[in-house]
């Protein structure tokens, strides 16, 4: 059986039994989509459409970052487990494939770093101090890194400053894209580059222009930005990718569970340019927090305090 959704979903229509089962569950994905309740026989069919895929390849599919395909997969992973999200915030298990197990993406760093050594390097002399700086520069010298940086860049700084407000939406698919077809490389040296001084540190909370895709005038209540992040198929898909590659330990001496913190950290990457966005929250420091307050949460208090303390004191994080 085919491990991506889009290739199960194909086999599955091509089976009239298997094609009658995922119509039912795609009936349900959508009432759940769009906040129907439904009434129990409804329910009870979409659970038993759920077990009537039995070891269907699509039961066990997974889906792939970086893809053009990745939205269609997603729809696919959610329609089959729609009933994971029944309510809570706990999403279980990621759509994404194993980062070990995907494509290890070349770049060319390595022929960067002799241009960085070579005739640039009167450019880059001044940048020791400031490593945010730096890898700024060396994005600069791919073509790549430097168009999706520049666009994500020119859309979010829109309105700023005016009376005119910025396209968020616009702004954070910028944003995705810059750190889905960028290779890592770069991304992650712009965004978790070490400082030693409030100036690096600022440039560095800014990476993500802040004012349109992090910050609101008023600060939200978490429960409603989850809300927003459960009804998107990717924030869905990066929320859980997050819960289970940084779920936290106390017991254990990294505190992660998995033991993993570069699929931590890329799956922190990950919840940028998504309605769950999260960012620095000061220049002279690395923690991190999620744009929202639990004050006036009522009796949900506590699963309000649960999704910020997933960022705001998350020791695998």
């Amino acid at each position: 059986p085919s491990s991506d959704c889009v290739v199960a979903e194909q086999l599955c229509l091509s089976d009239s039994t298997c094609n009658a089962t995922y119509r039912t569950l795609e009936n349900c994905a959508l009432a759940k989509t769009h906040l129907l309740s439904l009434d129990h026989d409804s329910r009870v069919r979409c659970l038993n459409a759920e077990l009537d895929l039995g070891n269907s390849s699509l039961l066990h599919c997974k889906c792939h970052r970086r893809t053009k395909r990745q939205e269609h997969c997603l729809r696919v992973f959610w329609t089959v487990h729609s009933s994971m999200t029944d309510g809570y915030f706990n999403l279980e298990t990621s759509p994404y494939e194993n980062p070990a197990n995907e494509e290890h993406w070349k770049t060319d760093y390595n022929k960067l770093a002799a241009l960085v050594s070579g005739k640039n390097c009167s450019q880059l002399a001044g940048d020791a101090t400031n490593p945010c700086l730096r890898a700024t520069h060396v994005c600069n010298l791919s073509k790549k890194c430097f168009r999706l940086r520049t666009d994500y860049a020119s859309i979010c700084t829109k309105g700023a400053g005016s009376e005119d407000v910025c396209d968020r939406r616009k702004c954070h698919r910028g944003l995705r894209n810059f750190f889905e077809k960028v290779p890592e490389d770069f991304t992650k040296r712009i965004l978790f580059c070490p400082c030693q001084d409030e100036f690096c540190g600022e440039r560095r909370r800014k990476t993500i222009v802040p004012d349109c895709s992090f910050q609101y005038d008023t600060k939200p209540n978490c429960l409603w930005l989850l809300d927003s992040c459960l009804e998107d198929h990717i924030c869905k898909s990066r929320l859980a990718d997050f819960q289970q590659n940084c779920q936290p330990v106390d017991m254990s001496p990294d505190g992660c569970s998995l033991h993993n913190h570069a699929a931590c950290l890329q799956a922190y990457m990950g919840m940028i340019g998504t309605p769950m966005t999260p960012n620095y929250v000061s220049n002279s420091s690395v923690e991190v927090s999620l744009w929202c307050t639990c004050e006036n949460s009522g009796n949900q208090k506590e699963k309000c305090d649960q999704i910020l303390g997933m960022f705001e004191s998350n020791k695998c994080l």
